[in-house]
Order: C-alpha cells, then structure tokens, then sequence
C-alpha cells in the first residue's frame, strides 16, 4: 500500500502543471520551414529524434554518412518540443539535447525496445453509468512481428476497491499465528467484511486490474464505448522521463511532440515503469 502511495505522487507530479519560463529556441540556419513541419506520425517522431531522415522527409538508412549525424540532430531535437508549454523547463531542455547528442554518451530511442508505454482513454458503460478509464499499452513481440497489448488499467472503481488509505485496518486484520492448531476454524473472519478481505492475501499481493477488466467484460458488465487520443511515456533514456503527445494548432510547431520532460532517479524510473507493467 506504501509502495502505491509513492508511485501515484510521483504519477501526480508528472500530470499536473509545474511553473517554468517559457521556450524560446534561437533561429537554426538554412531551410528552417522544413525543420519545423509537423511530425505527423509517432514513427517519424522516432526517426526525427534519433536522426534518421532528411529535411524532406526521406529516410536514411544505417550506412549512411548522415545516418543520426549529430550536427542533424541538434537541428531536429528543438523542434520535437511544444515550443508553446509553459512547464517545460528551458534549462532541462539544453541538458537533455546535449546528453542525446553527446559523442561519448550519445542516446537513441528504440521502437521495438521496452520501456515506452502508450496512454489511451477509454469509455464504458458500466452497470448503466458512462464511465471513463485509462488503458496502458505497451508493443511486445510475436513470432516474426510485434503487436500492441494492454499492460495496466488506471480505474477509478478498482482503486477504491483496493487502495482506501486505512493503515490502520492491516494491525486488525490477520489470522494468528497458531491458528493452524485450531484447524484455522478462524478462516470465516477473513470474509466476513469482503471490504478487507484483500488485506489477508500475502505481502506480495498486488491486484490485476486487468483480470478485473477483463472479467467485468466476460460478465457484460462493462461494454466498450470509445476510445479518446493517446499520449505516449518514455523511460529509454537514462535519468530522463518524457511524455509526447499531439499538439494540433497553427503553424509549424505541430504535431507529434514532447509536452513533457523531468529528471528522474533510477529508483523512481523503476517504480514508475511497475505502474505502466506490473
């Protein structure tokens, strides 16, 4: 329960606002109408990034003289920011582009590697109430391809169920040591109030909410109404968390970009990753 408490205000941290001055990045030489055109698709968001397509749009390819060239990425990583977000620190900016582009330590995004998760909201009817949840996906393997599946599930309802913030109630509830001599006749107590029974499951217990999800479909409790934009969380770059979603509004400046960008600890990196994939 402790654990969950820590990993939701650092989850808190990351969706609420954060002051910050606003971003001004200093005009770039040559063709800068081409830097800025939107990034309109999440691959080409990962190609601009790493470095691996011209002004145009035409992809280079591993053998290329240009292939991630860093002189190349120093002109796109500016422009993969919301230039218009005000809490995205100027300062945590330089510092990122200069780790990613740094010719010792120099970092890339993989599409098929671990650690980037998709965010989706989605809407169901539940028991004949709209209600809205929010769905984690991540891309795993299979056989020669890869596919998208479903790693977690943020709902209001199953958190309530097993999170209610009641310290108190685990000095009350377990099963005495030498119940075994009683041929554990005591058993009936851990289900007299179903809204503790969880807090007689082992340590190591953690909810699948996913079980749950699914359940509830399989039962016709929850049917599926809709699906709203996703965002996208990254955690492959070492001692940095970023989010990137699509920005749409006039101008250059548009598209698939990053919205958000903090430092993190490897422990925090950890525990957030568990939130995303249990």
């Amino acid at each position: 329960m402790i654990r969950h408490t820590w990993t939701c205000s650092l989850l808190l941290l990351f969706c609420f606002p954060i002051p910050a001055q606003n971003i001004h990045i200093s005009d770039l030489d040559g063709d800068e109408s081409m830097l800025y055109a939107q990034t309109k698709q999440v691959n080409q968001f990962f190609r601009r990034f790493n470095g691996e397509e011209n002004q145009h749009g035409e992809r280079y390819h591993t053998g290329d003289s240009l292939y991630r060239d860093i002189q190349l990425r120093l002109g796109y990583l500016p422009m993969l920011f919301d230039q218009q977000n005000p809490n995205i620190e100027k300062d945590d900016i330089k510092n990122f582009i200069a780790k990613l582009t740094d010719p010792v330590q120099t970092a890339f995004l993989d599409f098929h590697g671990q650690d980037w998760f998709a965010e989706l909201p989605a809407t169901f009817l539940t028991y004949r109430k709209r209600e809205n949840l929010i769905l984690f996906l991540c891309l795993e393997q299979e056989r020669l391809g890869y596919k998208w599946s479903i790693t977690n599930v943020y709902y209001e309802r199953f958190l309530k169920l097993y999170y209610k913030g009641e310290a108190e109630m685990v000095m009350k509830t377990f099963l005495h040591p030498m119940s075994h001599e009683l041929d554990f006749m005591n058993i009936r107590k851990v289900f007299q109030n179903p809204d503790y029974v969880e807090y007689y499951a082992c340590k190591s217990f953690h909810p699948d909410f996913i079980s749950l999800l699914t359940y509830e479909v399989k039962q016709g409790n929850m049917k599926f109404e809709g699906s709203g934009d996703p965002k996208f969380h990254f955690f492959q770059i070492p001692g940095w968390y970023f989010e990137v979603s699509f920005v749409n509004r006039p101008g250059y400046n548009t598209g698939w970009l990053i919205t958000k960008l903090i430092r993190i600890t490897e422990e925090e990196r950890r525990e957030l990753i568990n939130f995303y994939q249990p």
